[in-house]
């Protein structure tokens, strides 16, 4: 897998005009892939005075949720921290680690929001656009929207609702990976719809609250940023 370098935008304005362009080039249906034989978990890390950023990505087996292969990166930030633009911090590490790659994911996972966004348009979309795998995001906690608490089951799941717009939108889903443990919030990116990425969420958390493919990916870029001299 290869891709051109992306030059960091120059300024926030500049940045959110990337996202209002790429945006309309996102794909919100699309089934589960089939065959899937290879699922990807992308995950970053932060030196401790944020001048660099170690990106790992982890290729796990689709059946066994065994690792077949990481990539990490580690890489210079080279754009401010402002919620909302985030991806302009991650992107340029992560698909350094996308072409080291020898096995060709079917689907990424990432570690954040696709449309769960304010402008709809989080790091899963804009990884997905790029590359034009299908992708998700699960996040820990919902940046923006409101929801209901699922029920205590694992596999329950209610709407993550954008209801600060004059018609209220469904932006994603909570979902219960694990009984009686907090939920996490997944959001579609690109070819990929809600409820595909829902099922893969719950094939991807057999025992733990995350997806084993951020579980591992998180795993290695903090080796990474641990390892770097």
């Amino acid at each position: 897998m290869r891709f051109e370098p992306l030059p960091p935008p120059a300024t926030q304005a500049e940045a959110i005009a990337t996202q209002d362009r790429l945006r309309p080039q996102v794909s919100l249906a699309g089934a589960v892939p089939d065959p899937l034989r290879r699922i990807a978990g992308l995950d970053v890390a932060y030196a401790v005075d944020d001048s660099r950023v170690a990106g790992a990505v982890t290729v796990l087996d689709a059946d066994t949720l065994d690792v077949i292969e990481t990539a990490t990166v580690l890489r210079p930030v080279e754009f401010p921290y402002v919620p909302g633009l985030l991806a302009f911090r991650e992107i340029p590490a992560l698909l350094d680690c996308l072409a080291e790659l020898t096995h060709v994911p079917d689907v990424l996972v990432c570690d954040g929001y696709g449309l769960a966004h304010p402008r709809r348009f989080g790091l899963a979309c804009h990884l997905g656009v790029l590359t034009d795998l299908p992708t998700f995001g699960v996040a820990k906690t919902a940046f923006i929207g409101t929801f209901a608490d699922p029920a205590s089951p694992r596999g329950s799941h209610s709407d993550l609702v954008d209801d600060s717009v004059d018609a209220p939108e469904v932006i994603g889903r909570v979902l219960r990976t694990q009984t009686a443990t907090k939920p996490v919030f997944v959001s579609t990116g690109h070819r990929i719809s809600l409820d595909a990425a829902t099922e893969l969420t719950l094939r991807l958390t057999p025992k733990y609250r995350l997806p084993e493919t951020t579980r591992q990916a998180d795993q290695a870029c903090r080796r990474a940023l641990a390892s770097a001299p």
